[in-house]
């Protein structure tokens, strides 16, 4: 992104993983990548296949920048999980779960909005943590030990959780200051 004067860019050097796949939510997706962006973060959207192009549920194409075979961890401050039932394909592929479980061990961001804390459910990394999420996966997330909350937003540690499309300014701002403030760490 050009430098644009009075812009701010809290998040220069950043690097921030996203999923996608056939059936993604569309805003949940694009919102997080490009306020990313604007605040100064690269963002690298990973698929199966790097260079594919993937249709939202609504519609809206995505074109992956990597292969997610491909993705490392220590290349990234984090990771964030768009919902639509892109998450219920994704979380029955280990390469996922395994990333997933890596950035919770490293006390590294994990982001999921909506139906996208299907992953870390799979992913066994919730038990114990506070969450939100879409109402549809309330038990899913209480059964796999997660502590539910009702709330546009939860943050518990490294873990930051929304949701709904309405909810993404918030989960959004939350996001933006848990990687900086991981930045000056």
């Amino acid at each position: 992104m050009a430098h644009v004067p009075g812009l701010q860019r809290p998040l220069d050097g950043i690097r921030v993983l996203m999923l996608v796949d056939e059936d993604y939510e569309d805003l949940e997706l694009w919102y997080p990548k490009l306020r990313l962006e604007e605040a100064g973060c690269h963002v690298t959207v990973a698929g199966f296949m790097q260079g594919r192009t993937y249709a939202g549920k609504h519609g809206y194409p995505c074109t992956s920048d990597a292969a997610l075979g491909d993705m490392e961890v220590g290349d990234f401050h984090g990771i964030v999980i768009p919902g639509g039932w892109m998450p219920d394909k994704l979380r029955r592929h280990e390469k996922v779960l395994d990333l997933v479980r890596e950035f919770a061990a490293h006390g590294k961001l994990v982001a999921a909005i909506c139906h996208g804390g299907w992953i870390p459910i799979s992913a066994g990394v919730y038990r114990g943590v506070r969450v939100t999420g879409s109402p549809g996966i309330k038990d899913d997330l209480m059964n796999a030990g997660a502590i539910w909350e009702d709330t546009p937003v939860v943050v518990d540690r490294h873990f930051v959780s929304s949701r709904k499309p309405a909810d993404l300014p918030a989960f959004m701002a939350v996001i933006v200051d848990v990687l900086a403030a991981a930045a000056v760490v």
